[in-house]
């Protein structure tokens, strides 16, 4: 999903290693690095396939190296959840035109379809795909030659992005109903089969399923693994809980919709249940997303909690950078009374500004200290979104056949492995067991203010914290030296929210 304005996390990172090989699964494995000058590719192993993405900071997302084309060009290519289809930029495309002083440009790849001898057009001026800020990608549906490091998938239909404001192209892993074309023609019967439909049709899969470890925030490596789970990639027990459908047709799914049922602050000094209106509340699991956005009563409890400020200027939530160091944390409840709980630390969700030298609080109780971005920030509307600040801390199996997902704590840098594949299609997955009290999920909670005990062992006790004298008081500091990033999430003309929600 992309429209919420966040900001740039950090310096470009990339170089993954070690993909696996055997049959039946994809994994692509995040490595974090300075550099961006390679990013090893997919091999098959064990009824799944792994592949290397990177998490590139300064662009807000995870990023993996393809191949299209005949011969085969590389592009470096987003992985979002949140949309459904494969988007390149072309190579024709003004955004992909550097200027005389080096400005601008693709420098993750574009495709140059003139260069492709098994490039086909199947879709003229059919592809168009518009984003929540505005900004949107038109030109042509093709097919061409899509290589996923040892796989290799004929014909694979994607979008060529000719008159595009955004210099990089997407891979959608979402329900094939979020395509472009279906909002478009506001007809499923426009559906093709995309990356996760096309890798079980080409036998590289058994069923339309992903994992997702994204690791954390500092990780050397992570993984998205198509077909199949990693036991030793989450600790505790994976739950099931259900994905549910659009308020319009109870029958079409187009996002990994499911239910936050509560929210918990826990620190040294107390736990609060934070308490909203909204709930139980809808949410996207969406890792094009670099931060989290939850309802604006919520998000002001959270930040109350934390001593985060909102600063109007630059239209997000900060918070002092040493606030990383703090032994608080967020529980998610998900899925009903009995369902999964994720934890989130607080160095999940303190967040670097720039990828240089931090601003610093101009005056008020933080003056001197360093800005950081927090990664819980507000919304007035849905769809609200658990992004990467979120799943970082969560393992989360991702079944499109079944509408469930799977979850459990993640297992921060874990260095062994447990590939297992689904079976077959429609398997459940595996080494999952169902929330049992789901039934529950429409409960609503009774709405109270909560007493914040939690939060002087959130805040540094040695010094009271002003929030209020701290609001809008950072130092001054130009736009250019933020860049903003979007969260990649397609709009769609099959309407929005959940159909169980009244």
């Amino acid at each position: 999903m992309r429209g919420h304005n966040a900001v740039t996390i950090g310096a470009l990172l990339a170089d993954a290693v070690n993909a696996y090989s055997g049959n039946g699964v994809v994994q692509w494995d995040i490595q974090r690095s300075q550099r961006k000058e390679e990013f090893n590719r997919l091999r098959k192993r064990a009824d799944t396939f792994e592949e290397v993405v990177t998490n590139d900071q300064a662009r807000g997302g995870y990023f993996a190296t393809c191949r299209l084309g005949t011969p085969g060009q590389d592009l470096t290519l987003q992985l979002d959840t949140g949309s459904s289809d494969i988007w390149v930029p072309s190579s024709r495309a003004a955004v992909c035109r550097q200027s005389r002083t080096g400005e601008g440009g693709c420098g993750l790849g574009s495709f140059n379809s003139d260069s492709s001898t098994s490039f086909t057009v199947v879709g003229e001026g059919n592809f168009d795909i518009e984003y929540l800020d505005g900004s949107s990608s038109k030109g042509d549906y093709f097919t061409d030659v899509f290589e996923i490091g040892g796989a290799t998938l004929q014909n694979m239909t994607m979008g060529l992005g000719i008159s595009t404001d955004i210099a990089n192209g997407l891979v959608g892993v979402g329900y094939a109903a979020n395509e472009a074309i279906v909002g478009n023609t506001r007809s499923t019967s426009s559906v093709y089969p995309n990356l996760p439909v096309h890798m079980v049709n080409e036998g590289l899969i058994n069923t339309v399923a992903y994992s997702l470890w994204l690791n954390d925030l500092d990780a050397s490596s992570g993984n998205i693994l198509f077909g199949g789970i990693d036991t030793e990639k989450y600790q505790g027990d994976l739950t099931r809980i259900t994905i549910y459908p659009t308020q319009r047709d109870p029958d079409i799914y187009t996002a990994f919709y499911v239910v936050l049922t509560s929210l918990e602050a826990v620190s040294s000094s107390g736990r609060d249940t934070l308490t909203s209106e909204q709930f139980p509340i809808p949410v996207v699991l969406d890792s094009g997303t670099t931060l989290s956005y939850l309802p604006n009563d919520l998000a002001s409890q959270i930040w109350k909690e934390v001593g985060a400020v909102y600063s109007s200027r630059y239209q997000l939530a900060v918070l002092p950078c040493d606030m990383q160091n703090s032994k608080g944390y967020f529980s998610f409840g998900l899925g009903g009374p009995s369902g999964p709980r994720i934890n989130v630390t607080m160095d999940e969700l303190v967040i670097d500004l720039t990828a240089g030298n931090a601003p610093t609080f101009s005056s008020g109780q933080y003056q001197g200290q360093e800005v950081c971005a927090f990664g819980i920030q507000n919304f007035t509307n849905s769809p609200y979104l658990l992004g990467d600040t979120f799943l970082r801390s969560a393992y989360v199996v991702y079944d499109l056949v079944n509408n469930e997902v799977g979850i459990a704590a993640t297992d921060f840098n874990s260095t062994d492995s447990n590939i297992v594949p689904f079976p077959s299609s429609g398997a459940p997955i595996p080494s999952a067991t169902v929330a049992p009290d789901q039934s529950e999920v429409t409960n609503r909670p009774a709405f109270t203010s909560p007493g914040f005990a939690a939060s002087p062992g959130f805040l540094d006790t040695s010094a009271t914290r002003n929030e209020n004298a701290a609001a809008g008081m950072l130092a001054a500091f130009g736009i250019g030296q933020m860049m903003v990033v979007g969260v990649t999430m397609v709009l769609t003309a099959l309407g929005s929210g959940l159909f169980f929600i009244t």
